[in-house]
């Protein structure tokens, strides 16, 4: 299991273009993956999920991923986040 906090910069946070995006890039891998914020853990494959947890610019979240590419799995995600969502 890989674990790694990052912090959302973007303007709108991880909401609508940025979540598809997000998750789009998250079921490419064949691991579980997470995303939590304080105590909410939902999965990052989910766009319901992750819209849920109502993340805005500035905040700081858990990528979790369990399985056989968990590490390149939470590489890329945080490289995606870091980059503001762009391709």
């Amino acid at each position: 299991m890989v674990t790694k906090e990052v912090v959302i910069n973007n303007q709108v946070g991880l909401h609508a273009r940025p979540a598809t995006f997000f998750i789009q890039k998250a079921n490419e891998f064949k691991s579980s993956i997470w995303i939590e914020k304080e105590d909410r853990r939902v999965n990052a494959k989910s766009l319901l999920g992750v819209l849920s947890l109502g993340i805005v610019k500035g905040t700081a979240v858990n990528l979790i991923a369990d399985g056989a590419d968990e590490a390149t799995a939470v590489d890329t995600l945080s490289e995606l986040i870091a980059s503001d969502f762009t391709e």
